[in-house]
């Protein structure tokens, strides 16, 4: 059996009329005290003991009755309450019994009182008839439901390359690079699909119960961008390689670029190269010479004291060789077997053999693995993570270690958190000015030139900001990750760490007095704690 709300009516006698109250049914509810009394001082009556109400109504045990005054001379009809939800999707109804003698409603009355509360959309004659074949009293009825506006879907670009950055190369057994399955750098065949677009899908409007629109939010549109040696579909949803070589993703474009082979050194019989696309050299590159390309640079060889400038990845089979001199820098990765003596800088992960007496810099991870794994002497930052097998040495070698955000980046995160507050609330109080200016255009309303004039200077107002905030947002984005990523910055030594070595974490450092061994450094409450691994 169902559950039934308990319910009240009124009962008119001779001697007055009284207020009947009917007990709930299988776990229904009672009537509340405030919904009594608000019904009984609509209909014009008030003599009750508000004591004796409060009382019968807790009551479960049968009908009862307590007296409301004396009989206006009308019989009360079936009585209809209509409640609209804040955001004008739902119409509520709620019922009352008609008194003795009195009438119950009819389908076209409850359409009638919608109307009269100008319901124009949704109505729901399913639930009236429901209410009508089983009629429950106290008890609300759905009767109206807005129609919700259906969101937009955004474009989307599917890449068929790689264009994760933070892809690790293939590791040997001992956990030395395998150079000759990288699966850093994407080879593409010339012909072959390097993205799909798929469009945008339009939003579509709604109607609240009045009959308001509501706007639906409006899908992103997005285009294939993309630059040389690349072909569009003739329905712009598909861009295909024109030449095989090494496909990569700048800042949403779709580059592809066939590779500038040296078939020996970089020295005297080459001179310096610069190259657009990727390099591949077969040899070394010889002492004071540099290679400098926009895409990636792989050196089957070794690197002296030379210079390197990638705009992708750095691959350098042999390892460096600096001589206190050499630089070697790349957007992305660097990997290479050593680091011995140089300057090396990544924006993304270094991946390396080992590093000795070097200023070794990358933007997430710095991992020395294989055999020997070690760090010995120099200055090593990394954005999250620097593991190596052996740190420092028996010889208290000084070599300082470093991972986390600089405190600078936390105080510009929070000048930028402030701004972007700031920027919005102005924004906020010009767009009224605006809209207000549109609709008045829209009616063809006559505007004065001093109007028009300020309204202008909002409105380059307003791109201007809109414009400073966006790209706020972007630094702030960009940001915050460097942050996430130093809440668990760590120095992980599998092996052996010296004294002689300066760990440091943000801004907090540790110097190493004795030897510890497997071991991992994290900040912990403002203090560098150490774990065992």
């Amino acid at each position: 059996m169902e559950s039934k709300n308990g319910y009240f009516k009124l009962d008119v006698r001779d001697v007055g009329v009284f207020l009947q109250v009917f007990p709930p049914e299988e776990g229904g509810k009672i009537p509340e005290y405030k919904e009594v009394v608000a019904y009984l001082e609509g209909k014009g009556y008030g003599m009750f003991d508000a004591k004796e109400l409060n009382r019968i109504l807790s009551l479960t045990d049968g009908v009862q009755e307590v007296y409301v005054g004396a009989w206006n001379g009308l019989h009360e009809s079936e009585h209809m309450e209509v409640n609209i939800s804040i955001d004008k999707m739902l119409v509520f109804c709620r019922f009352y019994p008609p008194s003795n003698n009195g009438k119950l409603l009819s389908a076209e009355e409850i359409v009638a009182n919608l109307s009269g509360h100008n319901i124009t959309v949704g109505l729901s004659q399913e639930e009236i008839q429901r209410f009508l074949k089983d009629r429950h009293y106290c008890t609300n009825y759905i009767m109206a439901k807005g129609i919700p506006p259906i969101n937009g879907k955004d474009a989307k670009i599917e890449y068929f390359f790689n264009t994760n950055h933070n892809l690790k190369p293939k590791k040997n057994e001992d956990g030395s690079v395998n150079y000759h399955e990288l699966n850093t750098i994407s080879r593409v065949e010339k012909g072959q699909v390097l993205a799909k677009l798929h469009p945008e899908i339009p939003g579509k409007s709604g109607k609240d119960v009045f009959g308001g629109e509501i706007q639906a939010r409006q899908a992103k549109t997005l285009k294939l961008e993309f630059g040389n040696n690349i072909t569009l579909s003739e329905d712009k949803t598909e861009i295909y390689s024109g030449v095989t070589g090494h496909a990569s993703l700048v800042n949403g474009k779709v580059f592809v670029e066939d590779v500038f082979e040296v078939p020996a050194d970089v020295d005297t019989s080459t001179g310096n190269i610069v190259y657009d696309g990727n390099v591949t050299i077969k040899g070394n590159v010889k002492s004071g010479f540099s290679v400098t390309a926009k895409g990636d640079i792989v050196i089957e060889g070794v690197v002296e004291a030379a210079y390197l400038s990638a705009g992708g990845q750095i691959v350098v089979k042999r390892g460096i060789h600096g001589m206190g001199k050499g630089r070697v820098q790349a957007s992305d990765n660097i990997i290479t077997k050593f680091i011995e003596n140089a300057t090396v800088i990544s924006g993304g992960y270094i991946e390396t053999g080992s590093i000795l007496h070097s200023q070794v810099s990358a933007g997430t991870d710095i991992r020395v693995g294989g055999k020997k794994g070690f760090v010995n002497g120099g200055v090593i930052r990394a954005g999250n993570l620097v593991e190596a097998q052996t740190i420092g040495s028996t010889m208290g070698t000084q070599t300082k270690i470093e991972v986390g955000v600089d405190p600078e980046i936390k105080e510009r995160y929070g000048e930028l958190q402030k701004s972007i507050i700031q920027i919005s609330k102005e924004l906020e109080q010009m767009r009224p000015i605006l809209v207000n200016f549109n609709e008045k255009m829209q009616k063809k309303e006559t505007l004065s030139v001093e109007r028009i004039q300020q309204v202008q200077a909002v409105a380059r107002s307003f791109k201007e900001k809109q414009q400073l905030l966006n790209l706020q947002r972007k630094e702030l984005k960009e940001l915050h990750d460097q942050i996430q990523m130093s809440h668990n910055a760590k120095i992980k030594v599998k092996g052996s760490i010296y004294p002689g070595v300066s760990v440091n974490i943000s801004e907090v450092s540790m110097n190493i007095k004795s030897e510890r061994t497997f071991s991992k450094f994290i900040k912990e409450h403002g203090e560098i704690v150490v774990r065992t691994l």
